[in-house]
């Protein structure tokens, strides 16, 4: 078998993509990953070495400099990323949403100026939807965008966002602010919000006026990589920076946005799974005990049998999930359900390795260590297990309801 997590059906083109982002990964990103994240230190380096292998424009299309390949293509780059360190995945991550969105949903002029860059990862993305007093209840957004009152049409934004992965590496964010602008009284909440295209400086403290990028929030795990907020007071935006050019599309565009998150968080589950698994089953072969290696104990044998098989089964539906939104098709579902099932069995695969390592897991010497704090982001990112449930419920509802 060679190694788990084959995938079937794939173009020599795409085994060539897939197989020189997985050199690239052995060669740049495991020897120097755990370093750097016990430093907490930005990838620059690999971020120089992603944007040489054109990973930044891997989904944007040929006539704006990048690859034009499939999401299929980038889910497995990603796969393979975040199995080197899931930090450098979640860099691409938000950088794709945006160029997505903008593939999808941007005027003319907008894909002219921005995709171009973004191709070539000088202009690097970033993606803001949460706020401090909101989880994924996106209907409370409480950031308003509203018109400066003068005749340059302008909007003025203001409000506070959460949570943004690339905050202040980033220089173009897409905001999803609300905008009362032509929706009366009783609209819906999720018809009166916009997105922006807010172009900025790179760095932290005010990167222009009206926007503060406060500094790097403190976490447990994911580190390397900048999750900051986001403050805006009286920020002034064009109204050719409307995502669209048209306001009360911006939660559509947004969830389009992350339905294609979903697939990448799912690629990120299987990648960090498929390393904690490679690092159980050799530290398995190392250590002896009772006068042979402990992969020989029963115990171990099973456990390494359910690891390999959760593996297995995160990465057939996380494929599923990237063909059916390659081949045209609403595919919320069965991104629901790979990312819901990946996030999960990542968490269960790293453990059961952890517990391999018995003591050494508890290493900050050991890779695994490094894994079993990153991999609870997984949980939560792009969407709670719970979230996930309801959206698989409710499809599941739709597709087979009852007559009468």
């Amino acid at each position: 078998m060679g190694r788990l997590a084959q995938t079937e059906g794939l173009t020599e083109i795409q085994r060539e993509i897939v197989s020189t982002v997985r050199d690239f990964v052995d060669k740049e990103i495991i020897p120097v990953a755990t370093e750097l994240e016990h430093a907490d230190a930005y990838p620059d380096e690999i971020v120089a070495g992603l944007k040489e292998l054109g990973v930044f424009g891997l989904m944007i299309p040929e006539e704006y400099g990048g690859l034009g390949e499939s999401l299929l293509t980038y889910a497995l780059c990603v796969e393979e990323i975040a199995r080197g360190w899931m930090s450098v995945s979640g860099i691409i991550n938000t950088h794709f949403i945006v160029a997505h969105m903008l593939g999808r949903h941007g005027t003319r002029e907008q894909k002219d100026h921005f995709l171009p860059r973004m191709a070539t990862g000088e202009v690097r993305g970033a993606f803001s939807m949460s706020e401090p007093g909101l989880g994924s209840d996106v209907s409370a957004i409480s950031s308003k965008g509203v018109r400066a009152g003068d005749e340059s049409g302008d909007f003025l934004l203001s409000g506070q966002k959460m949570w943004l992965t690339n905050g202040a590496s980033s220089t173009l964010v897409a905001v999803l602010c609300r905008t009362e602008e032509g929706h009366g009284q009783g609209t819906a909440p999720h018809k009166s919000m916009t997105t922006f295209l807010v172009e900025k400086e790179p760095g932290f403290g005010q990167v222009k006026p009206g926007l503060t990028i406060p500094g790097k929030i403190e976490k447990m795990g994911y580190k390397g990589v900048d999750t900051t907020e986001l403050i805006m007071d009286g920020l002034r935006v064009p109204a050719d920076r409307v995502l669209g050019g048209t306001t009360g599309r911006g939660f559509y565009q947004m969830m389009d946005g992350v339905e294609v998150g979903r697939v990448n968080v799912a690629a990120r589950g299987c990648g960090v799974a498929q390393r904690a698994f490679e690092l159980g089953i050799d530290y398995a072969q190392q250590r002896h005990t009772f006068g042979k290696p402990i992969a020989g104990h029963q115990a171990i044998q099973f456990k390494l049998a359910e690891m390999a098989t959760k593996v297995e089964a995160a990465h057939a539906l996380m494929v599923g999930a990237a063909r059916k939104k390659d081949s045209g098709q609403r595919n919320d579902l069965e991104a629901g359900m790979a990312k819901y099932l990946a996030s999960e069995y990542c968490k269960e695969v790293v453990e059961d390795s952890f517990r391999i390592h018995g003591g050494y897991g508890f290493s900050k010497e050991y890779e695994i260590e490094r894994l079993y704090r990153e991999a609870p982001m997984l949980l939560i990112g792009e969407g709670t297990a719970e979230i996930q449930k309801m959206i698989v419920g409710r499809r599941l509802l739709e597709e087979y309801r009852t007559q009468g």
